[in-house]
């Protein structure tokens, strides 16, 4: 195992990312880490490999697959020494090499949108699935990531509303959960007791207080399986969050630097009037 990088182009995320993008694409994989103790997991579109690395800490064993033959290299260099951890070069759309039901886990994020050949892509996770298996996957949402953004992601081929992946889904995936994912700046209160407990949370509106996080989802994590009962303990809700709070520390700092930004322009602005009061040019 070694400390290589790979270069961040935009198209892939690495973990040397920071801020919201670390806690976007990390929170994806440690979701899926709590479904993979002794599963045997499909990574597909793995890129730079961490996260295949993060699942294979406790899966039975993890093949990441990915078809640029570069981040597959770094990926055995970095990764390699992994226990139970494979990669192997292979376009995620042509998996046909693979043999039918052996996976008990697929997980593939921000794949889908990448793709020409995306019905090709769920017809080939739901055949490697075994009947109990379940598939995680991942893609923005168009209207809020893209249209009310104004931006257009370069690397992305076709983006979905929230009707066109579901329809997408239902013919191979009898039971769907649908989870929204997005950055929230919000006052956490958990139980110190651990005794469990259901879960709240409230949104203030223009309208008022409402129950649950009604905010417009940025990216999409469908849970899909064939029994309902696979799907019975997941969580409603999933937290993730780093101890050092890299996201709101930034947050502090640009508050402190703006602060110092409007101090300083106020004593020039002030300076300045008080030349002006002595006719000075």
């Amino acid at each position: 195992m070694t400390d290589s990088v790979l270069p961040f182009t935009g198209e892939r995320f690495t973990p040397e990312c920071v801020r919201e993008i670390a806690y976007e694409h990390w929170h994806r994989y440690a979701f899926a880490r709590m479904l993979a103790p002794g599963r045997r997991v499909l990574d597909a579109a793995c890129g730079e490999g961490y996260g295949s690395a993060l699942l294979a800490g406790v899966g039975a064993d993890v093949l990441g697959v990915d078809i640029d033959a570069v981040a597959i290299d770094h990926a055995r260099s970095r990764y390699g020494g992994t226990p139970g951890l494979q990669f192997e070069q292979a376009d995620a759309t042509r998996l046909d090499h693979l043999a039918d039901a052996s996976f008990d886990l697929v997980v593939s994020f921000e794949t889908l949108e990448h793709v020409e050949a995306q019905e090709h892509l769920l017809d080939g996770f739901a055949r490697l699935l075994r009947p109990e298996g379940l598939l995680l996957i991942s893609t923005p949402d168009r209207r809020n990531y893209s249209e009310l953004a104004g931006e257009i992601n370069p690397h992305h081929v076709r983006e979905l509303y929230r009707d066109e992946f579901e329809a997408f889904l239902a013919p191979r995936f009898t039971h769907v959960r649908l989870y929204a994912q997005k950055l929230l700046f919000q006052s956490a209160l958990w139980a110190m007791d651990d005794l469990g407990g259901s879960t709240q949370a409230v949104t203030a509106t223009d309208t008022g207080l409402q129950p649950g996080l009604t905010y417009p989802p940025m990216y999409y994590l469908a849970v899909c399986a064939r029994d309902s009962q696979t799907l019975a303990a997941l969580p409603a809700l999933s937290l993730y969050g780093d101890a050092s709070e890299s996201v709101y520390a930034d947050y502090r700092d640009e508050v402190r630097r703006n602060r110092a930004a409007a101090a300083h322009i106020a004593h020039l602005e002030a300076e300045l009037a008080r030349l002006r009061a002595l006719g000075e040019p």
